[in-house]
């Protein structure tokens, strides 16, 4: 079966930086659109960044400029490198995928109102904890 595992987190002062992972096993498609979410205690779900097979990306706003969303497809990995990391970055990430037609872009990835729904494949989750 698909399985999405990610890597990565850890805990880190502020203004640090992380690199996170989710690498993708099983099968993969050529058409698809992955994205990372967060959930914080008491929070609901929320998109961070997303990317679809036609390279497009996109980012929350309060992510703008200090993460970035790339894959390599040789090697069926997404990541996400955080930057200028902030006390509110905290919270649990995971990597999600779509791979079921019709295919969601990115930009409409952010904007789904039931993420555990739209994406059918979803990594265990890993812990980014931000100290001021």
């Amino acid at each position: 079966q698909v399985q999405l595992v990610e890597s990565g987190g850890g805990s880190v002062q502020a203004g640090g930086s992380l690199r996170l992972s989710c690498a993708a096993s099983g099968y993969t498609y050529s058409s698809y659109c992955m994205g990372w979410f967060r959930q914080a205690p008491g929070k609901e779900r929320e998109g961070v960044a997303a990317i679809d097979s036609d390279g497009t990306t996109s980012y929350a706003d309060s992510v703008k400029g200090r993460f970035t969303i790339s894959q390599d497809n040789a090697k069926n990995t997404l990541y996400l490198q955080m930057n200028s990391l902030k006390p509110e970055d905290t919270a649990m990430y995971y990597c999600a995928a779509d791979w079921a037609p019709p295919i969601m872009t990115a930009i409409q990835a952010l904007g789904v109102i039931t993420p555990l729904a739209d994406f059918g494949y979803w990594g265990q989750g890993t812990q980014v904890t931000v100290s001021s």
